[in-house]
C-alpha cells in the first residue's frame, strides 16, 4: 500500500477511535493498538512531510466536546504526552537517551534528574482557581477546548473550593479524575442490589460520573484527585523544578500523589518503574503505567515540544495484563460506520481486577492471523482498556475438526448485503441509513455540535426515536412534532417544542457543516470546509469526478473514492435532495474563495495561542480562513505568524526561538485589512 493511501487509512481509524474512546467511553481496540497506529501514522509524516494534514490525529490532543455541556476554551492547551510501548528497562532508557542528545549533553556530563509519578487510569482534568476560589472546571476535551463540569467536581470532597493562604490570584491546577478500587466495588454493589447496570472498570465509572448532566448522581459516586501539574498561572514565582512546584500545589491544599520520586538518569527511572510495577497490585487504584518529567523546569522549555507532545515528557507502560479463558462463540457488531467487528464470546474471567466476558477481534484477518477458533483456550489482554482483545490461542491439540469462522454475507441488523472494499480488511453493511446500527450514530453524528448543532438530540432520545421506529432517514428528523416527541418517555412539552425549535434552527447551516453532517466515510470537519472552499455549492461537489475531487487540499485517492462512492448510491443522493427539500439551506458560495476577490492571506500559515481580547480562537481562524490563510496548531518554520492573547505559553516561547514574526489581535486585523505579506 502506498504511503499515501496508509496516511490516510490511518487518520480514519485513529479518528474513528478516539471518538469511542473519548465521546462515547465505549473503545473498540486496546491503548496499545491504539499507539501502534499512532506511531505509524507520525513515522510516515515524518518520512514524508508533504502528506501531514491540518485533520491529522497527530496534529490534535484527543476528542470533540461531548454535548450537553458549555465548551470551555484552555488558557493553556491541555497536551497529552508521548507514550512508551516497551515495557522493559529499554523504555526508560531510551526516553534519557533521547533527552540527553536534545540537550547535547556528553557522555560524561552529569545524569539528568527526572519527576517520576504514576500513570492514573482515569479522567483528566482542568482546575481554574481565582482569588483563591474555584470558578471552573473543565475536561480536556479537544487539548483545545473542554467541557465545563464544575457542579460535577464540586462533588468531589478532595478537591477544596478554597486553596489556603498564599495562593496566586489565577491559578489553574491540572490533575486526574479516578475511583479507587474498593469504592468502584462497592458501587457496583449498590447497582446491583438496585437491579441497574453495573460498570466495566473504575476509569469508566468515574468518566461516566463526571459526565453527568446531574450533579445528584455524581455526588452518589465515589470520586478521588490527585493533582500533578499546572495550566494558566497568574503573577507567582513558580519553583525552578516540576517536583518542587507539585510541593507548592499540596501546600495550596490539593491531593498529590505521595508515590513519586525525583531520581537521576536512565537508572533511576528503571529502579521506579520496576518497584511501582512490584507494587501495582497492592495500589488502591488503578494503573497502566509511570510518568518520567524532566525535573528541571529551564530544561523542560529547552527542550519544547515536538507537534502536540512534549519532548521532556514520556508514559512509560507496563505489560498488559493476561489471563487465559474459553472462546464459547463469535459474534458480530456493527458500528456507525458499517463497519463489521467480530467480538469474542468468553467464559467470564477476571482480568485486571475486572470481570470479562468480551473481547474484540478487531477483523476477519487479525482472528485468521491468531488462529482462532470456537472452543479454543484463549488468552485475553487487559492493559487500562476498556474492551480487552484476545491475543491468541494456547497451544494444544482440538478435540476434533472446528471450521474457520466466516464473516457473514448479510449484515445481522438489517439484512443487507456486507461488502468488502478492494484491498481493505474491514467488511462493511451496504445498508447506509438503512440499518438501524448505522442509523443511531448517523443521527448522532448528524446532530452533533460540530455538525448541525441539535441540541438535545441526544443518545437516549436517539434510541427512542430508532426503537419506535419514529425515524428510519435523517430527512425523518424534519417530519417530528410536539405532540409525537411529547408521547416519549420523559418527554414533557417543554422539552419536545425545544427539540422541534432546534431542528428548525438547524436548517440554517453552512455548505462545510452540512458535508460534514452527511457522515461520509474519511471526510472530517478539515475536509468538509476545503470540500466547501473548493467547490462552492453543493451541486458541484455532488457531480465532481475523482480527478476533481483530487484537486482539493488535503483530498487524497482514498479519501476522493469514498465521496464519489458516497454520492453516487442513488439512496444517498435521495437523503441529501429530501434534506433541502426539509428547509435545509445555506448560502451556496458560502466557502467558494475563488469569486471572494483579495485573499490577503494566500499561501500563510497562522498559529493561534492564548486569549484575543474581543475574538475567540473559532472566529480568529474563520476570519485566517475566509482571507485564504492556513491555522496550524504548532509553531514551526514554516509559520509566517503567530497571533498571541494572554497567557500564550510555550507556542510564544517556540515562535521568539525560531524568529516567527508576532501579532496580537490588532496586528491580525491589520494584516486582514492591508493584504500586506511579511
Amino acid at each position: 500500500m502506498a504511503a499515501a493511501e496508509r496516511a490516510a487509512e490511518l487518520r480514519a481509524l485513529l479518528q474513528h477511535h478516539a471518538q469511542r474512546y473519548y465521546q462515547f467511553d465505549a473503545p473498540e481496540i486496546p491503548d496499545t493498538d491504539y499507539d501502534r497506529l499512532f506511531q505509524e501514522l507520525q513515522a510516515i509524516e515524518a518520512a514524508q512531510p508533504e502528506l501531514l494534514s491540518a485533520d491529522s490525529p497527530t496534529q490534535r490532543v484527543g476528542a470533540a466536546v461531548l454535548d450537553g455541556f458549555a465548551p470551555v476554551r484552555h488558557a493553556l492547551p491541555m497536551l497529552s504526552i508521548r507514550t512508551e510501548t516497551d515495557t522493559t528497562a529499554a523504555g526508560a532508557q531510551a526516553f534519557d537517551a533521547r533527552v540527553r542528545r536534545e540537550l547535547e549533553l556528553t557522555d560524561d556530563a552529569p545524569a539528568v534528574g527526572y519527576a517520576a509519578e504514576l500513570k492514573f487510569d482515569g479522567l483528566a482534568i482542568n482546575l481554574r482557581y481565582e482569588a483563591g476560589v474555584l470558578v471552573q472546571a473543565a475536561t480536556r476535551g479537544d487539548g483545545e477546548t473542554g467541557e465545563d463540569v464544575t457542579q460535577n467536581i464540586r462533588t468531589i470532597r478532595q478537591i477544596p473550593l478554597r486553596l489556603s493562604a498564599g495562593a496566586p490570584a489565577l491559578l489553574e491546577v491540572r490533575g486526574e479524575i479516578f475511583m479507587r478500587r474498593d469504592q468502584f466495588e462497592q458501587l457496583n454493589a449498590r447497582q446491583r442490589e438496585a437491579g441497574d447496570k453495573t460498570f466495566v472498570n473504575p476509569r469508566n465509572a468515574a468518566a461516566g460520573a463526571v459526565r453527568q448532566l446531574d450533579p445528584a448522581v455524581a455526588a452518589r459516586r465515589p470520586l478521588s484527585f490527585f493533582a500533578y501539574g499546572l495550566g494558566a498561572v497568574g503573577d507567582w514565582p513558580r519553583p525552578a523544578t516540576h517536583s518542587a512546584t507539585l510541593d507548592a500545589i499540596a501546600g495550596f491544599g490539593l491531593p498529590v500523589c505521595a508515590d513519586r520520586a525525583v531520581v537521576q538518569g536512565a537508572a533511576g527511572l528503571v529502579d521506579f518503574h520496576r518497584r511501582m510495577g512490584e507494587r501495582r497490585d497492592q495500589l488502591p487504584f488503578d494503573i497502566d503505567g509511570v510518568v518520567y518529567k524532566v525535573d528541571a523546569v529551564d530544561l523542560q522549555r529547552r527542550l519544547g515540544f515536538v507537534t502536540r507532545e512534549p519532548r521532556w515528557a514520556v508514559a512509560h507502560k507496563y505489560p498488559a495484563q493476561e489471563v487465559a479463558t474459553r472462546l464459547n462463540g463469535i459474534e458480530i457488531q456493527v458500528g456507525r460506520t458499517g463497519k463489521l467487528t467480530p467480538v469474542a464470546k468468553l467464559e467470564p474471567v477476571v482480568v485486571g481486577g475486572t470481570t470479562v466476558s468480551n473481547a474484540t477481534l478487531h477483523n476477519l484477518f487479525e482472528l485468521r492471523r491468531k488462529g482462532v477458533r470456537m472452543g479454543d483456550m484463549v488468552i485475553v489482554r487487559r492493559a487500562g482498556d476498556v474492551i480487552p482483545e484476545v491475543v491468541g490461542r494456547l497451544p494444544g491439540q482440538r478435540a476434533g475438526y472446528v471450521p474457520n469462522f466466516r464473516m457473514p454475507r448479510q449484515c445481522p441488523v438489517c439484512g443487507s448485503a456486507v461488502q468488502r472494499e478492494k484491498g481493505g480488511i474491514d467488511h462493511r453493511c451496504s445498508g447506509g441509513l438503512f440499518c438501524a446500527a448505522q442509523r443511531k450514530q448517523a443521527l448522532l453524528h448528524f446532530a452533533g455540535r460540530r455538525a448541525l448543532d441539535i441540541e438535545g438530540l441526544g443518545d437516549k432520545l436517539v434510541d427512542q426515536l430508532v426503537d419506535a421506529g419514529l425515524i428510519r432517514t435523517l430527512p425523518e428528523l424534519y417530519t417530528l412534532g410536539v405532540a409525537k416527541l411529547a408521547a416519549l418517555e420523559r418527554m414533557a412539552d417543554k422539552s419536545a417544542a425545544n427539540l422541534v425549535a432546534a431542528l428548525e434552527t438547524s436548517k440554517r447551516t453552512t455548505l462545510a457543516r452540512f458535508v460534514y453532517a452527511l457522515g461520509i466515510r474519511q471526510v472530517g470537519e478539515a475536509t468538509a470546509k476545503a470540500l466547501a472552499r473548493h467547490f462552492g455549492s453543493l451541486d458541484r461537489l455532488l457531480d465532481a469526478s475523482t480527478e476533481q475531487l483530487l484537486e482539493v487540499d488535503d483530498v487524497g485517492p482514498i479519501v476522493a473514492l469514498s465521496i464519489r462512492t458516497f454520492f453516487d448510491q442513488p439512496h444517498n443522493r435521495e437523503v441529501v435532495e429530501q434534506l433541502r427539500a426539509a428547509g435545509i439551506q445555506w448560502d451556496e458560495h458560502e466557502g467558494e474563495v475563488v469569486d471572494r476577490g483579495p485573499q490577503p492571506l494566500a499561501g500563510k500559515t497562522l498559529v493561534i495561542t492564548g486569549t484575543l481580547p474581543t475574538l475567540s480562537r473559532d472566529d480568529a481562524k474563520a476570519l485566517v480562513e475566509a482571507a485564504g490563510g492556513k491555522v496550524a496548531g504548532s509553531v514551526s518554520k514554516k509559520t509566517d505568524w503567530l497571533i498571541a492573547g494572554a497567557e500564550a505559553g510555550s507556542k510564544l516561547d517556540k515562535a521568539q526561538a525560531l524568529g516567527v514574526a508576532v501579532l496580537d489581535e490588532q496586528g491580525l486585523r491589520a494584516l486582514l485589512g492591508a493584504g500586506s505579506a511579511a
